[in-house]
């Protein structure tokens, strides 16, 4: 496919995500249980999640756990169709570096913070799993999502099955470990961005 073709293809796919997700709101706000889900993953998987973001921001702002799960796979999706695009390219160094030992070792603010924030965002699963033992506030749930995307996802991990907590949500069970995807491919482009 050559790269006019697949601009094209981009911006296609990206309008539908965007058409797609709104019909999705407004079945969503409008009637019981009327949704598109598998259209949602379908054409966010296949590119275009940058359309259906930006449906989000003008349509569906509100954090609800209706739409987290949407918004938790179309922001993984979009951070690794960019980190793919960019790799894909020419965005990388001549030789592919395996080395995350060697990496990390080279940037140690980066392991530093990759460590404190897997351990503040198992700690945060831990006082909200208590929180929610004895019947007192809680941590909001964007919260929770905002620390594992954030590098946090093998905190939040530990955090679920360690502490058997979230494991009914999907938007834990199955977001979280996509934000480890996500991270690990980030980790990998920047260990070969070639800069």
């Amino acid at each position: 496919m050559n790269s006019e073709t697949f601009v094209y293809y981009l911006i296609i796919v990206n309008v539908l995500g965007f058409l797609v997700y709104f019909l999705n709101y407004m079945l969503r706000t409008h009637t019981k249980g009327k949704q598109i889900n598998a259209l949602i993953y379908l054409i966010s998987l296949a590119g275009g999640a940058a359309g259906m973001l930006a449906a989000i921001l003008l349509f569906d702002r509100k954090a609800v756990k209706e739409n987290m799960m949407y918004r938790v796979w179309i922001i993984c999706m979009l951070v690794i169709q960019v980190i793919l695009l960019l790799l894909f390219k020419g965005q990388k160094a001549e030789n592919w570096n395996l080395d995350v030992n060697a990496f990390l070792t080279a940037h140690k603010i980066l392991t530093i913070y990759l460590g404190v924030i897997n351990i503040v965002t198992f700690l945060f699963f831990a006082i909200d799993k208590y929180r929610a033992v004895k019947n007192k506030s809680r941590i909001r749930i964007v919260t929770l999502l905002g620390m594992a995307f954030a590098g946090g996802s093998v905190g939040a991990l530990l955090g679920i099955y360690l502490l058997r907590h979230k494991t009914k949500k999907n938007y834990f069970t199955v977001g979280v470990p996509l934000m480890m995807v996500m991270q690990v491919l980030a980790l990998f482009y920047a260990m070969n961005a070639g800069w």
